[in-house]
């Protein structure tokens, strides 16, 4: 079992991994996109006075316009260049569980396991080749990886090192190029992801719709803290994901792994769904929830997840309310019967520490549990034996306890 958020979830949304059959593969073409400029006109005094005025303020507005417009475009290019180079797609080819025609399908009866081709992006992370990427763009049943590089180059001997499991709120997996020809990779620069506000200007960098390689989107981090469930798109297969970005920067199939950049030139996001039916909600996990596996797989060659063992809620003033809880923000792990399924798990760290249902976690290490600082990224700074303090709220009562972490069984 996993360390699982509980929280009221969006409408089911698509994981942004792209599947290549050779219909699909002729079908996308270059899409072109056209931009819509309004001009307001106002009009005062005399006419003659109105139109000069028009004239040079207008004049002065359009070059002010351009100017800024510019400098977007500059930035983004300059983003483009500097990650881009940092930035690969991921070409798997993995074996179904139970392959079926069309009418297998329908009557209930398949022809056994078939090979399926699908495509994703990944970051370098090390010069000698680990790079990140999502769970879901090598699922298990993967059998060849290749990454092509920002320059065309393809490294067709990739060794996946491990994934997170299928139920754990952080869908990423790590792979290990074993031959670079050669080369020597530029990682990514990782930034602080609980340093992004509302606002913030971000670019998307990936693999769009499986063969557009290295395409750059731009916009904002529209919202934080944001629990969704996400699915292929045919309802087979529902993951449930939390603490994510949402950002308005397209991101299309194909993005899955591929990173979320700030102004810095920063990865502070790993993209990993869209909305189904939405005008460009997508959502990234914020880079401080993975450091902590990052740091694992670099130091020990494989993928540990820290695990506590339990099943929470991120609070809210109205989860908080819901509950007639006393604190507002924090971890609140409910209570079976309200869940359905246990919550403190049998034979657990949490368990053998002593944590209770209705106990609320408001601090690890005394660092506050809140929206931008989630009870993920606060124990994936830890690695399995390590030990954390947790302080636990209990009714009307604030305790610390001392939990030892372990190594998550489904990793």
């Amino acid at each position: 079992m996993e360390d699982k958020q509980n929280t009221a979830t969006s409408s089911v949304t698509s994981k942004p991994s792209f599947v290549l059959s050779p219909a699909q593969k002729s079908h996308y073409a270059g899409r072109a996109f056209a931009g819509l400029a309004i001009l307001a006109l106002s009009f005062g005094g005399g006419w003659l006075g109105a139109a000069s005025h028009d004239r040079s303020g207008g004049s002065t507005s359009i070059v002010q316009q351009r100017t800024v417009l510019t400098d977007k475009a500059n930035l983004v290019s300059n983003i483009a260049k500097t990650v881009g180079e940092s930035v690969v797609s991921v070409n798997v080819t993995a074996r179904s569980q139970s392959g079926s025609s069309m009418y297998g399908g329908f009557f209930g009866y398949g022809y056994g396991p078939q090979t399926q081709e699908s495509a994703g992006t990944g970051i370098i992370l090390t010069t000698d080749g680990l790079i990140m990427t999502n769970r879901h763009v090598v699922p298990s049943g993967t059998t060849d990886v290749s990454v092509t590089l920002s320059d065309g180059t393809v490294l067709d001997k990739v060794k996946v090192v491990g994934r997170t499991s299928a139920n754990d709120s952080l869908d990423i997996a790590f792979l290990q190029v074993q031959d670079l020809k050669g080369r020597t990779l530029k990682a990514a620069k990782l930034g602080d992801s609980s340093k992004m506000q509302v606002g913030d200007a971000v670019v998307a960098i990936g693999n769009a719709l499986g063969q557009f390689q290295n395409t750059v989107t731009s916009g904002i981090i529209s919202g934080y803290g944001r629990s969704v469930q996400a699915g292929d798109g045919n309802g087979s297969s529902v993951e449930n994901l939390d603490n994510l970005f949402q950002t308005d920067a397209a991101i299309n199939e194909g993005n899955s792994g591929g990173p979320l950049v700030n102004i810095n030139d920063e990865v502070i996001g790993v993209n990993t769904a869209i909305a189904s039916g939405s005008q460009n909600v997508g959502f990234a996990i914020p880079i401080n929830d993975v450091k902590g596996l990052i740091d694992s797989v670099k130091s020990s060659g494989k993928l540990e997840r820290p695990y506590l063992g339990v099943r929470y809620v991120i609070l809210t003033d109205d989860i908080a309310k819901q509950y007639e809880l006393s604190v507002s923000r924090g971890a609140y792990i409910p209570k079976a019967s309200d869940m359905g399924s246990e919550t403190v798990l049998a034979d657990g760290p949490a368990a053998k520490a002593g944590l209770e249902e209705g106990d609320v976690i408001t601090k690890v290490d005394g660092v506050a549990v809140d929206e931008k600082t989630s009870l993920v990224s606060l124990l994936g700074k830890h690695k399995p034996g390590d030990s954390v303090t947790l302080t636990v709220v209990r009714g009307e009562d604030t305790k610390t306890i001392d939990v030892k972490l372990e190594a998550n069984p489904g990793s």
